[in-house]
């Protein structure tokens, strides 16, 4: 159904044109501008009407008296008060230059050089499609050696001129007043920005290219290249409704227009070239290729320019979506497992941020060292963040309990051969293991090193998931955060989208604030992780490690068991999960069910 401010356009139109009548797509009327310009007779004037088109309301005269544009621009011709014209907005800010133009112009000059425009130069400009009317339009002239294209300012003079060999876009120099060569007065036909409040407008890289939209009837401006493009002002195009950007085929000119068009948003709509084109392949070559079929492709092109947004395209989310559930049920995922089954089966193996809290010496590290390095070696890649023992204790403490000996007897190497066998089959998955197994000890990691340490790893082993551990929270740098507690919360906010990216999963290690009494002793809750209000906004998990022993007591002849509560969890039901007895002395945890 038509808006109601696209009816009012066509009412404008017809309330102040002679002989209008609309046929299928168009209004044409007798032209009120053609006599005003000292043409002989009248032409038609030509406005565009699809309601859901890009260019519903742009008018041109088909002899090119004056140049096109939308309403705003149609009422300022015909001299009309602005709130008689449909999208007049009075409380507008005008983009302003805030330049003072000088007296002298090269006006006089750019003519003399479109009367010396050469037969050959015509012949070259029409195997593109180009005609004289668009030269002359654009006052495209010759001056003997090179082509010399004139950069008309806000105040319809021209200061500057870019003068380029025929057919060697790279043999150029600018002519003219100096101050006018600098970046923010390099857009050709900038006067159509005004002309096209309200409308649409193409931005183009390269001159010929605008010459060959031209021609079609499209409104236009220009740059010269792909690095003046990334660097125009956005506030230029604020009362643009839509941009199409028109770059040549290369991976430079698509990185321009990329950072152009995140600078001004949603409203822009970059032209995309098929795979398979030549490098530098641009919309004149494509007219030179399509003939008389040049315009119906560049109409495609328009219809197929999609928003430059934020946001991923629906299919392409869909798709993502697909793809990460396929992985999901994959062996890959289901892999993620701790190598404790009551555990797995409450958590449903390790997915997610984990956050383990404990009471000091309560066995935190020895339980995290032991899931991570048993995930390892099943060949699952893992990146251990210590900032606690050492890689060193880490490793030897592996071997103990790989190889079921102490480590008094791992240092005197004084073993039978059962014992020998083990140590040797130990240090054996040991090696194998470290392929899997990263420890970083960096206490200047970042977020950012942190995204690199795991790229590499995924890549290393050719792995879709990959496990940190970070042992412990509460002793990350916090280089760049005034305060430890919002650090802490920042490396969680870090965390979150980490693993959303990459498809990380976090084990992580937190101290936890003494109860009353000075006791860790108290019912556990989320209340219970020292320093981290955000635990409980982060965690896909919160665990607490609770010693049915005194720590702080020497109790190496008795047994020694903590029992593991999950406190909160956003797919499982909180609890006690098991009971852990330490593996005195071999430096690990048995799993046992609750008694």
């Amino acid at each position: 159904m038509e808006s109601d401010q696209n009816k009012a356009v066509v009412r404008f139109y017809q309330r102040f044109l002679v002989n209008a009548k609309i046929e299928k797509n168009y209004l044409s009327a007798d032209c009120p501008f053609c006599h005003e310009k000292g043409l002989d007779s009248t032409g038609r004037l030509v406005v565009f009407l699809k309601g859901k088109g890009f260019f519903h309301g742009y008018f041109r005269c088909l002899n090119r008296c004056v140049p096109g544009g939308f309403p705003l621009w149609f009422g300022s011709l015909l001299g009309l008060d602005p709130a008689l014209v449909p999208g007049f907005d009075p409380d507008r800010e005008i983009f302003l230059n805030n330049m003072d133009f000088p007296a002298a112009n090269l006006n006089q000059e750019i003519r003399s050089h479109v009367d010396s425009m050469t037969d050959g130069l015509l012949k070259r400009f029409y195997e593109f499609g180009i005609g004289k009317e668009v030269l002359d339009e654009q006052q495209v002239g010759y001056n003997g050696r090179y082509l010399v294209y004139p950069y008309f300012q806000g105040d319809g003079n021209c200061y500057s001129a870019r003068c380029v060999f025929p057919d060697r876009k790279e043999d150029y120099f600018w002519h003219g007043n100096e101050d006018f060569f600098t970046e923010k007065h390099q857009i050709f036909n900038v006067q159509d920005i005004q002309r096209c409040e309200n409308g649409s407008l193409f931005l183009c890289e390269g001159e010929d290219t605008l010459l060959a939209l031209k021609q079609l009837g499209y409104p236009a401006v220009a740059v010269p290249d792909y690095q003046t493009m990334e660097r125009v002002d956005p506030d230029q195009f604020s009362f643009i409704r839509v941009l199409f950007l028109v770059t040549s085929n290369s991976s430079e000119s698509e990185i321009s227009m990329r950072k152009l068009a995140s600078r001004i948003g949603y409203k822009v709509r970059p032209f995309r070239w098929p795979a398979g084109l030549a490098r530098d392949y641009s919309l004149c070559q494509l007219a030179k290729d399509k003939g008389k079929k040049f315009r119906a492709a560049v109409s495609t092109m328009v219809s197929r320019a999609r928003a430059f947004s934020p946001f991923s395209t629906p299919a392409r989310e869909y798709d993502h979506f697909q793809v990460q559930l396929a992985m999901e049920q994959g062996s890959s995922y289901e892999a993620l497992k701790s190598g404790f089954p009551l555990l797995d089966k409450a958590l449903d193996g390790v997915h997610g941020i984990n956050i383990v809290g404990g009471a000091p010496k309560s066995g935190k590290s020895t339980f995290m060292i032991q899931m991570a390095t048993g995930m390892a070696i099943r060949e699952i890649p893992v990146l251990y963040y210590d900032f606690e023992n050492g890689r060193q204790k880490i490793y030897q403490r592996t071997l103990c309990r790989l190889s079921r000996l102490s480590t008094d007897a791992i240092r005197k190497g004084d073993f039978d051969q059962d014992e020998e066998d083990r140590y040797k089959t130990a240090c054996e998955d040991l090696q194998k293991m470290l392929f899997y197994f990263r420890v970083i000890n960096d206490r200047q990691v970042t977020p950012e090193i942190m995204r690199r340490h795991i790229d590499f790893i995924r890549h290393e082993t050719n792995s879709d998931y990959t496990v940190v551990v970070i042992d412990s929270l509460h002793k990350l740098p916090f280089k760049d955060f005034s305060e430890r507690r919002t650090g802490i919360d920042a490396w969680l906010r870090q965390m979150e989208s980490i693993r959303d990216d990459l498809n990380v999963s976090f084990l992580v290690v937190s101290e936890l604030s003494r109860g009353d009494g000075g006791s860790y002793k108290e019912t556990p809750h989320l209340g219970v992780f020292k320093g981290s209000g955000d635990i409980e906004y982060s965690a896909d998990n919160a665990l607490v490690l609770y010693p049915d022993w005194d720590p702080l007591r020497s109790v190496d002849k008795q047994k020694r068991n903590n029992k593991l509560w999950l406190v909160a969890s956003r797919e499982h039901s909180p609890g006690l999960v098991a009971e852990y007895e330490v593996d005195y002395p071999y430096w690990g945890l048995v799993e046992n069910p609750l008694g």
